[in-house]
C-alpha cells in the first residue's frame, strides 16, 4: 500500500522516503512509488543533481523516472520554481541521468559477479539456462541476432521444462527476463573481461540489485511519457542502447 503520499513541494531529506513512500511528480503531478520517480537535490554550486540513491542530504524533489519527464522538468524551469531560487538544469540533464542509471547498473553486476552469481560466454550460458540456474539472461545491445535467438530459444525450452516439472495444481513459472540494456563494452567493463555479448544472472541478493536497477533504467528509457503524461510502455524486459544495430556491425564472440 502506499502511504505516506506527500506534497509535490521538496522534501525534507533522504529520510522521508521511507518504504511505501509516494510522492507527486513535479512534471506530471501524478502521485507515484519512489520506486518509479528520481530524486533530485541542489548541489553546492547550485546545480540540480540526481539522488538515484534517495540518500543525499537537503531537500529534494521527485520526477517521474523517464528521460522524456527529466527533459520537460529542466525545460520548463521546474528546479527552480519548486526549490525557490536558481537552479541550473542544463538540456543535458536528461543524459546526464541516464548514464548515471547506466553506470549503477555496470556497478551493480560487477558487485554480483564479485560474488560468482554471473557467468558469460554462450556455453556457460547455455548451461545455466539448462540447469535452471539463471534468474535473468543478459545480451549485448549490440550482440549478434543469431547467438540471441538461439539463447531465447534455449530459455523458453528450460521454462517450458520447468513448468512440466511443477507439481500439479501450482500456477506456471514466467520465463526469467532477458535483459539488453547494456552494450558490449559496458558488458565488458562490469565482468572485467572482454568481448562479452551474453551473460546470465545466477540467484543471490547481488543479483536482485542488478536486477532492479535494470528494471529502473528499462523504465527511464522506454517510458511513454512524450514530457507530460507519465505512463510507461507495455512491459518489456529488454530494451537498447544507443549503438549501431547488431548487422552494421563486425562479428563478435564471447
Amino acid at each position: 500500500m502506499l502511504d505516506h503520499v506527500d506534497p509535490a513541494d521538496p522534501d525534507h531529506g533522504p529520510r522521508t522516503a521511507r518504504p511505501g513512500t509516494a510522492r507527486m511528480c513535479v512534471v506530471t503531478r501524478q502521485v507515484r512509488p519512489v520506486d518509479e520517480l528520481i530524486r533530485f537535490v541542489v548541489a553546492p554550486d547550485g546545480a540540480a543533481v540526481p539522488d538515484l540513491k534517495r540518500k543525499l542530504p537537503g531537500r529534494g524533489l521527485w520526477v517521474t523516472a523517464s528521460h522524456g519527464a527529466v527533459t520537460d522538468a529542466a525545460k520548463r524551469g521546474l528546479f527552480s520554481r519548486s526549490f525557490k531560487r536558481a537552479v541550473k538544469a542544463p538540456p543535458s540533464l536528461a543524459d546526464d541521468t541516464g548514464r548515471l542509471l547506466v553506470r549503477g547498473v555496470v556497478e551493480a553486476l560487477a558487485m554480483a559477479a564479485k560474488a560468482g552469481l554471473v557467468v558469460a560466454g554462450f556455453g556457460k550460458v547455455e548451461d545455466a539456462l539448462e540447469r535452471h540456474q539463471a534468474v535473468a539472461l543478459l545480451h549485448a545491445s549490440d550482440g549478434a541476432d543469431d547467438g540471441i535467438r538461439k539463447l531465447d530459444a534455449k530459455r523458453m525450452a528450460a521454462h517450458r521444462a520447468a513448468n512440466r516439472q511443477m507439481p500439479a495444481g501450482n500456477d506456471e513459472m514466467t520465463p526469467i527476463p532477458v535483459i539488453s540494456a547494456l552494450a558490449s563494452a559496458e558488458l565488458d567493463l562490469a565482468l572485467g573481461r572482454s568481448n562479452v555479448i551474453h551473460a546470465a544472472v545466477l540467484a543471490g541478493p547481488a543479483g536482485k540489485t542488478f536486477l532492479s536497477r535494470s528494471q529502473v533504467l528499462v523504465r527511464y528509457r522506454m517510458a511513454n511519457d512524450g514530457g507530460t503524461d507519465g505512463k510507461t510502455a507495455p512491459n518489456k524486459t529488454t530494451t537498447n542502447s544507443q549503438t549501431r544495430p547488431a548487422r552494421d556491425r563486425a562479428p563478435q564472440h564471447d
